[in-house]
């Protein structure tokens, strides 16, 4: 999922609604309140939660998935069959432990609060201002600008979960952990070590990263609009998946039920993930690709054009589409749990 683009739309959650607002001067007081330092770092938190406890409930699904999309040959054989993510998590259990399901995962979860951005609240500062348009402009504008902060932290999970173990300066084995992995992508070559090893060493945690920004505004924008179109229908109608918040007087808020929350967040997720799975596809191999050579021998990374070209020319159509079973798998717990936990803190912290 797109940077997992699947923690975008953790820091897009909707906020809160005010159920009544008597007259402008109250309208006002509710758009200050949403734009204020104490709002803002509020949301970050209960964003961060919510996007550190989904992203640990499918960790295991997720590094399974890195592995197919990668062609990672020792997995490459449980890779077109339902089961298939099963046994291969059985493999990783049975070689590495419970921690080698995990690896990785350190790297996603330092990567959750820079996705906590929130342009909800500037682009729609009333309710009247909503429109399907400008939830799928906030989504995406939230996706693109996070993606510049935490898309090294995504290379990294991508190579610690397809490398298990580095050959250390005296040459022995070691398993590889945060700190090893960014020291490996730090040194490879690429096109722009000749102008200096500082502009190389960066420009390598930013490989495949064009096709995450082609791919993260459908997935941010259509995901973010989908849930709130969905709750937001929910809620103008009377039923049972409604209670209310707080006290029965003018300022309870409607909300949705605990399964309605859960139901309404795995749909915007899947509907999201189907669109934007190609350039995930790509992406990944992008990440893993080793270099190429130009006519004058000088190293550089492959296009997304090329990887999409062998991806198709070596799988056809269906390449582009690898893992996307487990993607459907752990979609509706990723965004499911990240909903309902951001709409519980939202709760808890009172925004």
């Amino acid at each position: 999922m797109f940077t997992d683009a699947t923690s975008v739309t953790i820091a897009l959650q909707p906020t809160t609604n005010v159920s009544h607002v008597g007259n402008f001067e109250s309208a006002a007081k509710c758009k200050t309140h949403k734009q204020n330092g104490a709002y803002v770092r509020k949301s970050l938190i209960a964003g961060g939660i919510a996007g550190c406890a989904a992203k640990t409930v499918i960790a295991p699904l997720d590094r399974a998935k890195i592995l197919f999309q990668t062609n990672n040959p020792q997995y490459a054989k449980y890779s077109g069959t339902f089961l298939g993510v099963f046994r291969a998590i059985r493999e990783i259990y049975s070689l590495h432990g419970i921690p080698g399901l995990f690896q990785g995962h350190s790297a996603t979860i330092l990567r959750i609060f820079p996705y906590a951005a929130q342009y909800k609240d500037w682009i729609m500062p009333r309710k009247e201002d909503e429109t399907p348009f400008r939830r799928t402009v906030a989504g995406s504008m939230a996706g693109v600008s996070s993606l510049f902060v935490s898309y090294p932290l995504d290379l990294l999970r991508t190579r610690m979960a397809c490398e298990n173990r580095i050959v250390t300066n005296d040459g022995r084995m070691k398993n590889v952990g945060l700190v090893d992995v960014a020291k490996l992508i730090w040194r490879e070559e690429n096109l722009f070590t000749r102008k200096g090893n500082i502009i190389g060493g960066i420009a390598n945690f930013y490989r495949g990263f064009m096709p995450t920004v082609y791919g993260v505004i459908p997935y941010a924008g259509v995901t973010f609009c989908c849930y709130e179109g969905m709750k937001a229908s929910a809620l103008e109608r009377k039923g049972w998946w409604i209670y209310k918040s707080g006290s029965e007087s003018k300022e309870a808020k409607r909300q949705l039920v605990w399964w309605a929350q859960l139901l309404v967040g795995g749909v915007s997720g899947v509907i999201g993930e189907t669109i934007s799975y190609p350039l995930e596809v790509i992406r990944r191999q992008m990440q893993v690709a080793g270099t190429l050579k130009t006519t004058d021998g000088v190293k550089r990374f492959p296009t997304t054009m090329e990887i999409g070209r062998t991806i198709y020319a070596t799988k056809g159509m269906r390449g582009f589409f690898v893992g996307l079973s487990i993607g459907f798998l752990k979609v509706v717990p990723l965004h499911a749990v990240s909903f309902y936990v951001y709409e519980y803190m939202k709760t808890v912290l009172d925004i």
